[in-house]
């Protein structure tokens, strides 16, 4: 028998999720000698025996690979045999940084039964782990994926991990943060000034007690604190309300189980799914008939028809729920418009005025990741904040991409590298509004860079001037590609669905920069590739006092009202947005509309989800990003109705000088002039008509919302193109999304949205990368030579 050798280089995701065990196993079982080990572009396998036997490893590796690895590509070659006598793990080799670092995945089912078997060594052990789940993203600091490279490395392991992580048939075979309570890390109970409150399983009763006491406690969780009440306790709610400055917006709450979601909330079997994935990420769901009558306390979600829900993710909150018998409230460690908290030292200077207790341990956190929000839309999932579970895996695509460096945007900002064939997206990072947000973006840049060894030649960033990210790259010394707002949400959708250009992008937000100086959220682009044209978009109107309109929805109506009716409309006093205001406050506001004082023109479809809120008397003032059109969405609900109020598509040129002007003027590329205005004036009329005839405000939401869905489909049809994209953060409207998408399908037309990657400006940093690319040269497909690879996701 001919003995031949097999090398194998395996890259994707394929450190951290037990590879090399599965190798050895493998290898052991069809008695093959060699050896295995990670290196910085992945798995690297040498193996010797007959050429059969080696062709079924080859086809036994992709088929029976670890549940949470996949594998981006397999090299593969035939070599003269060295002998080998055995098969075994070598140390990790270091090299060019390719290799994929997997999110931190949540406790498996294995783990979950040793900490509540009090026959085994880790019962009650809030760190225990194994190759099928436990932290990676949060604790990795170099590749390759080894102990020595993550914030374990401080703990050595004592004899009977030691003897797990070398034995081939355990499942902690080389699972590299393993420990027990004997080796590794512990918890620490703290008082506000830090002073110790007891130690391991005596800290997690006492943080028990805090919580049943109505205190908040500050945990150091997987990827940074978190701060938790008792969801049962309404004045425990109010007190973290009053502490961490936020009014409305709802908390996010942890269940003990999937029964006691149910007890609350309708679950489908989607959103079992979702809440049971690895990923476990917060997931919106609707609160139940019977869950109003539950014991949640009204200020965790006021006025709110849904709640945020996640079931525990770590060994940790599993323990702590068990005791507790009840939810909790489980929001970010932080103070409102700043990054988490990963530090203890740096927890007890920022938290210390908001957390009566502290649960903390002794393993370092290496980058925060928060949780991670997600919704099923139109039969699957869409995520809404992408950070635990889903980051940094990336998106692939089918050509080697130069090195580039995107930034995002000032709100929700994500940033994202291009490497080999890959683009990486962070973790959310947050609102570019404070000093210690912008601390963590430059963060995020050199962890997600130095992982990868990671150097751009380019920095890509959003066109608005005064965007911190837009300034940071302007500062950077690499050549800058500037990509418009919008024209980047389109291309993020199009590379997450695997799409070439051209498409029809339908992008609809709150704010974006405009290419003419307008505030642009009301687009209907055709994406070319590096360029694009504005074919439509909805007509303008004034926004009087700028970004504080943007929390007034009185205001934008007022602006959007005075578009129809000038001075006129501060007679009608028995509309909703004008009794709103006082009569020295109409004053002003009449003078800064009449002189365009402080007034912009926006085009928002976001801003029209406000104004009709107000219109309609559903709030005149919000307390958070988008609560106005949440709550047009919430009105919606138990009704089935195909009634619309009626748009106006117009059409208009401009002289070529004047484009050309305004896109130089600019930098980015694309043509800034709509051909086609959606004007919303006979769709206001209907409303006004509506109010004065009484009719119940959830009809009017859902004949606004059909609209909306008939001005996608007049526009698809004015342009033939059959691929719709739909992005931005109207976007996360379900009722909005799934009658778009249905729309569509029925009228002959292909939709598009997204699903991993956020539609709102989370998903920006993606975007930029793929529309800088696309102005490279485009190499022809070795499968399709009549097809051009473009930039899409594999």
């Amino acid at each position: 028998m001919q003995i031949v050798r097999l090398r194998v280089l395996i890259g994707g995701a394929v450190q951290g999720v037990g590879f090399r065990p599965f190798v050895f196993r493998l290898a052991q079982e069809l008695s093959l000698k060699g050896w295995v080990n990670n290196n910085s572009q992945g798995v690297w396998i040498e193996v010797e025996g007959a050429q059969g036997v080696l062709n079924l490893f080859l086809l036994r590796l992709e088929s029976e690979k670890p549940p949470h690895a996949f594998i981006t590509s397999l090299e593969h070659s035939w070599l003269d045999p060295v002998g080998h006598n055995t098969f075994e793990i070598r140390p990790s080799a270091s090299g060019e940084k390719t290799a994929l670092v997997l999110p931190d995945i949540a406790t498996c089912k294995d783990c979950f039964g040793d900490i509540f078997d009090i026959s085994n060594r880790r019962y009650r052990y809030p760190f225990t782990n194994c190759t099928h789940c436990g932290p990676r993203y949060s604790i990795i600091e170099a590749l390759p994926y080894d102990r020595a490279h993550t914030s374990m490395n401080g703990f050595a392991m004592c004899p009977d991990c030691q003897r797990e992580y070398e034995d081939p048939a355990n499942r902690r075979f080389h699972a590299q943060p393993n420990a027990c309570p004997v080796c590794g890390p512990q918890l620490e109970g703290w008082d506000s000034t830090g002073k110790s409150l007891g130690q391991k399983d005596e800290a997690l009763r006492a943080t028990v007690q805090a919580l049943q006491m109505g205190q908040i406690v500050a945990l150091k969780g997987l990827g940074g604190f978190q701060l938790l009440v008792d969801a049962r306790n309404e004045k425990a709610v109010q007190k973290l309300r009053q502490r961490k400055h936020r009014e409305e917006k709802p908390f996010a709450l942890m269940f003990p189980s999937l029964e006691a979601i149910r007890a609350v909330c309708e679950v489908s079997a989607l959103e079992e799914r979702l809440l049971k994935s690895p990923e476990a990420p917060i997931v919106l769901l609707e609160i139940s008939g019977s869950g109003l009558n539950t014991s949640i306390a009204p200020g965790v979600a006021p006025n709110n028809p849904f709640i945020g829900a996640m079931l525990p993710y770590t060994p940790l909150h599993h323990l702590l729920m068990a005791d507790m018998g009840g939810p909790v409230v489980a929001t970010s460690g932080n103070i409102s418009d700043e990054p988490i908290c990963i530090d203890e030292r740096e927890a007890l200077e920022r938290l210390g005025g908001i957390a009566d207790f502290f649960l903390v341990h002794n393993r370092p956190v290496v980058r925060q990741v928060d949780d991670s929000v997600a919704r099923i839309m139109a039969g699957r999932e869409l995520v809404m904040r992408r950070a635990r579970g889903y980051a940094p895996l990336p998106v692939m695509v089918r050509r080697t991409l130069p090195p580039m460096l995107a930034v995002g945007g000032q709100l929700k900002n994500t940033i994202a590298i291009s490497s080999g064939k890959a683009i990486f997206v962070s973790q959310h990072i947050g609102d570019l509004e404070t000093a210690a947000a912008f601390d963590a973006f430059q963060t995020t840049i050199r962890s997600l860079q130095g992982l990868y060894g990671h150097r751009a030649a380019t920095i890509v960033c959003d066109a608005h001037p005064d965007y911190q990210s837009t300034q940071f790259a302007r500062k950077s010394g690499l050549p800058v590609v500037v990509v418009q707002h919008h024209h980047a949400h389109v291309a993020g959708c199009m590379v997450e669905n695997d799409l070439e250009p051209p498409a029809l992008g339908v992008c609809w937000d709150g704010t974006g920069y405009g290419l003419d100086g307008t505030i642009w959220g009301g687009e209907f682009l055709i994406v070319t590739g590096v360029s694009f044209r504005r074919l439509a978009t909805f007509r303008c109107f004034r926004l009087p006092g700028g970004e504080k309109a943007i929390k007034e929805p009185r205001r934008t109506a007022l602006g959007l009202l005075y578009e129809m009716f000038g001075p006129d409309v501060f007679a009608m006093g028995d509309l909703a947005p004008i009794k709103a205001f006082s009569t020295n406050e109409l004053s002003i506001l009449g003078v800064m509309l009449e002189k365009d004082l402080n007034a912009p023109v926006t085009s928002s479809v976001g801003r029209l989800f406000d104004a009709v809120g107000s219109i309609v008397g559903l709030g005149q003032e919000t307390r958070y990003e988008g609560q106005s059109a949440q709550r047009l969405e919430w009105a919606l609900k138990g009704l089935n109705t195909d009634g619309a109020y009626p748009l106006r598509l117009t059409r208009q040129e401009a002289p070529q000088e004047v484009i050309q002007s305004i896109s130089s003027a600019h930098g980015a590329a694309g043509n800034p002039q709509a051909s086609i205005i959606v004007d919303w004036e006979p769709l206001i009329w209907g409303i006004l008509e509506d109010v004065r005839r009484k009719i119940p405000v959830g009809l009017m939401a859902a004949r606004f919302h059909n609209s909306l869905v008939e001005a996608v489909i007049g526009v698809a049809r004015l342009v033939g193109q059959e691929r719709v994209v739909l992005t931005g953060g109207c976007f996360q409207n379900r009722y909005l999304t799934e009658r778009a998408v249905g729309r569509l399908v029925r009228e002959g037309f292909s939709p598009y949205w997204h699903q991993r990657i956020p539609p709102n400006d989370g998903g920006l940093a993606l975007g930029q990368v793929a529309a800088a690319v696309w102005s490279q040269p485009v190499p022809r497909r070795e499968t399709d030579p009549d097809k051009p690879a473009g930039l899409s996701a594999q």
